[in-house]
């Protein structure tokens, strides 16, 4: 009886560890506010727009004049021979030459086709791109929160279910071990209450080990220590009057996947706007201020000093490339239509996902209105089996049936619950509606 003894105490340390001390206790509100502040993905996310937002500028768009300052210096020793038209021969060794220039020079294209307002305008669609795929980071870890935050309420359910029914197996095992002292049961009736336990405590512990597993889960969605222990709600609210109608027009509106490709159509757009620049003339206005001196050892000008204002202008336009401007234009209409068909596309997606989520939502609906009466049915046969075994008057195989029909009952209710908790969240994912309320 000693191993038994140790196997009890064992399951009753395990069972204890993860309940019995005080422990966080985390909120839905409290999980989705620390991932929204800590989580990695949101952060990064944020950082690109920041980012985009940066580079929205007429400067950066080419609208912009350059000044720069530039400074040049030359020095040359040489060994130099020189014939006058006199006939007079001059040489030098080491002849030392010397030219220093500096000075503000100005560059302003103030004309390239109309291409410089179309980078702009994708300078700002890029921006909107940034906080549109924010948008669905956000969704994304507001979703993956959420499902991950009801597993664990799905989780800590069948818990509580196991743990009962390991206390019911530990009861029948000792009821059982009282009757064969007493030689009114079989040593095989023992046993099989032995094995009964042992099953019951190995499910329990399994469950739990895939309980914690999903809290490291949640903890790494926030960003935090992921061996923080806490504990979440015990029930699982569903909201039953969504219509797909809604969903759908919601969707269309506010689905950050279809706003993304809407974007990334008016991108596709702009893109060929800069391509047709191409067939236009580009001007530019240059001017500046330049310095310069220069000295040499040999000749008739032994230093030189000058400094003036210069300007002019600059045009030019492409006459024949051979054809590439063409080919651009092509490609970039090309790109304009593949938009077109991406956005087609994923609204399709859409539209067949909320469909068939939507049903399977329904579906889901019904199924935990049936497992909640199951459940009802099954603790009510096991209490009225549990008061026969006490009496003695219920076999233990039919007992045993009993306490698996309520287990099974209990599993498939909270599995319900959270199957039509998880196709909730995705309805409102698709349409761009995932929200706490």
């Amino acid at each position: 009886m000693k191993w038994k003894t140790i196997i009890l105490y064992l399951v009753v340390g395990v069972l204890a560890s993860p309940f019995s001390r005080a422990q966080e206790r985390l909120t839905l509100e409290r999980a989705v506010q620390l991932a929204l502040e800590n989580n990695y993905d949101i952060r990064l996310t944020r950082n690109d727009i920041e980012i985009a937002k940066t580079n929205v500028s007429r400067a950066n768009a080419g609208m912009f004049p350059i000044v720069t300052g530039n400074f040049s210096t030359n020095n040359t020793s040489s060994n130099t021979t020189q014939t006058l038209s006199s006939g007079v021969t001059q040489e030098r060794n080491g002849a030392r030459n010397s030219n220093l220039s500096y000075g503000p020079a100005f560059n302003w294209q103030v004309f390239d086709g109309f291409g410089m307002f179309a980078r702009y305008d994708r300078l700002k669609e890029l921006q909107k791109l940034g906080e549109t795929n924010f948008k669905l980071t956000v969704q994304t870890t507001l979703a993956d929160v959420v499902n991950n935050y009801y597993d664990l309420v799905q989780q800590q359910q069948q818990i509580k279910a196991l743990n009962g029914a390991v206390d019911i197996s530990r009861l029948r095992l000792k009821n059982s071990q009282n009757r064969y002292l007493i030689g009114r049961a079989a040593k095989l009736e023992v046993l099989a209450a032995s094995v009964d336990l042992n099953t019951d405590t190995t499910n329990l512990l399994r469950q739990i080990d895939i309980y914690r597993g999903t809290k490291i889960r949640l903890n790494e969605l926030m960003a935090r220590d992921i061996n923080t222990d806490f504990t979440v709600s015990d029930t699982i609210i569903i909201q039953n009057r969504l219509l797909l109608a809604d969903l759908q027009t919601s969707a269309n509106e506010q689905s950050p996947d279809l706003q993304v490709a809407l974007i990334n159509k008016r991108i596709a757009e702009l893109n060929l706007k800069q391509v047709k620049a191409g067939r236009y003339p580009t001007v530019s206005l240059n001017s500046g201020y330049n310095f310069n001196k220069s000295t040499s050892e040999l000749g008739f000008a032994r230093s030189s000093v000058g400094r003036g204002f210069n300007y002019g202008m600059t045009a030019s336009v492409n006459i024949f490339n051979g054809f590439l401007q063409k080919r651009n234009e092509k490609n970039a209409s090309i790109e304009i239509d593949n938009a077109k068909l991406e956005y087609e596309k994923i609204n399709q997606n859409i539209s067949a996902q909320l469909t068939s989520i939507y049903q399977t939502f329904q579906t889901n609906l019904e199924l935990v209105r049936l497992e909640q009466q199951n459940l009802e049915v099954a603790r009510q046969n096991l209490d009225i089996t549990m008061e026969k075994f006490r009496l003695g008057s219920v076999a233990p195989l039919e007992f045993r049936e009993a306490q698996r029909n309520y287990i099974d009952a209990s599993a498939r209710y909270t599995n319900a619950q959270y199957q039509a908790k998880l196709a909730e969240v995705s309805l409102q994912q698709l349409s761009g509606t995932l929200s706490l309320e």
